[in-house]
């Protein structure tokens, strides 16, 4: 009797014939729908066994029995493409036979998954493609044809430098694009039943995140020479950790001041308004004082506005446009060293950790998850915790300002 086991994680079908016993091995993954499929497949053996009209061809088209001794039977075993009497659908083919070219399975599987992904990445996913992939395999070939050593090969390749840009790739951007290929290649694995060519494929080593957050000196040197209109918002921005694209992105609906706290819902990135990051990312952040002034402040100026914090035409500010004109500047002026906007982010995570809040809570302000990530990135600003609810740091920047707003 045809029955169905599993070696090395896929299924093949055990079965006797002429006499002898017959194994035929196929790539399907030991899923529980395969199974079900594959056992059916195996019944049919069973009724064309004792009909006398089973014909290892129509089964196993491609299985080494049949292709050393077409006609006749043997005992060679080997990986096979299922025939049209093993039900069509279920076919475990191997890779190069029949599979759509790399360009045409990426076109319909970014269609499909364009519905589950934000705008930013189905972006950054086309950028990979036209930048790095395409350029590399081509659109013609075949998702089949590619193998293991193709893909070490255009690892290697991607470590060599972007050919527009010029420079040198970072191992965050390099795994980055092998990722997006791994997921398409999974899928495409997975539907045409062929091992993906990243099985055993090893990402690059990332250096450790490094943050270099402002100093309260720094911090206070901004707050004093920021231009007027603009001095609400780095209030918010150092003393929320709210992203850029958050605070660009925050509307007056989401600033509960009756319960001082601001409610990330939204972000705004390359004039789209859109769902956070992730859903970690929504998230309450409490108030402190100064940022709950800074916002009744803020609130004379643009609280007829749908947004917080606007240019101004009263649209949402563009993060290019802030950091060329408002941000750059600035930090030129005071001659402070440069860096990136986000880096007030890491200036909140920073003084809420140096005041001695917890961990826990500083994790729920960022939007995190655990503590995990606030541990590997702030480590080394991190004392013995003491206190829960944002009162030290409070202490901390009252300190520094005085009690004035």
């Amino acid at each position: 009797m045809a029955s169905v086991n599993c070696k090395n994680g896929r299924l093949y079908v055990d079965f006797r014939w002429q006499g002898r016993r017959r194994r035929e091995y196929t790539a399907l993954k030991d899923t529980e729908t395969n199974r079900k499929r594959l056992l059916k497949v195996a019944r049919n053996i069973d009724r064309d066994i004792q009909a006398g009209r089973f014909d290892y061809a129509k089964y196993f088209p491609d299985s080494n029995l049949v292709q050393q001794n077409p006609g006749r039977g043997s005992t060679v075993e080997g990986r096979h493409r299922m025939g049209p009497e093993s039900q069509a659908g279920l076919s475990s083919r191997p890779a190069s036979a029949h599979t759509p070219s790399l360009g045409r399975f990426y076109a319909q599987w970014t269609e499909e998954m364009a519905p589950t992904w934000r705008q930013t990445y189905r972006e950054s996913v086309a950028t990979a493609f036209e930048t790095h992939v395409f350029p590399f395999f081509g659109r013609e070939r075949e998702v089949g044809d590619i193998r293991k050593e193709d893909i070490h090969a255009f690892r290697a390749h991607l470590a060599k430098g972007s050919p527009v840009r010029k420079r040198e790739l970072s191992p965050s951007t390099i795994n980055r694009t092998l990722k997006i290929l791994r997921m398409m290649f999974d899928e495409a694995a997975d539907r045409f039943q062929f091992r993906s060519p990243f099985v055993g494929v090893k990402l690059l080593k990332e250096r450790k995140t490094q943050v270099d957050p402002f100093t309260l000196e720094e911090v206070s040197l901004i707050l004093k020479h920021a231009r007027a209109d603009f001095r609400n918002y780095f209030t918010v921005r150092f003393f929320t950790g709210l992203r850029s694209g958050e605070a660009h992105g925050l509307k007056w609906k989401h600033v509960d001041f009756e319960r001082n706290q601001i409610l990330v819902r939204e972000t705004y990135v390359d004039g789209r308004t859109e769902y956070t990051k992730n859903d970690g990312s929504q998230r309450e952040v409490d108030m402190s004082r100064r940022v709950r002034e800074a916002l009744l402040d803020q609130r004379q100026a643009t609280g007829r506005l749908e947004h917080v914090f606007t240019n101004a035409e009263g649209l949402p500010l563009d993060n290019r446009n802030f950091t060329k004109r408002v941000w750059t500047p600035l930090l030129r002026y005071l001659d402070i060293p440069y860096r990136r906007p986000y880096t007030m982010r890491h200036t909140a995570a920073t003084l809420w950790l140096a005041a001695g809040e917890s961990p826990e809570w500083i994790a729920r302000q960022l939007g995190h998850s655990s503590t995990e990530m606030l541990f590997k990135i702030y480590s080394r600003y991190i004392p013995n915790a003491t206190r829960q609810d944002g009162s030290a740091f409070e202490n901390l920047i009252d300190e520094r300002f005085g009690g004035e707003s």
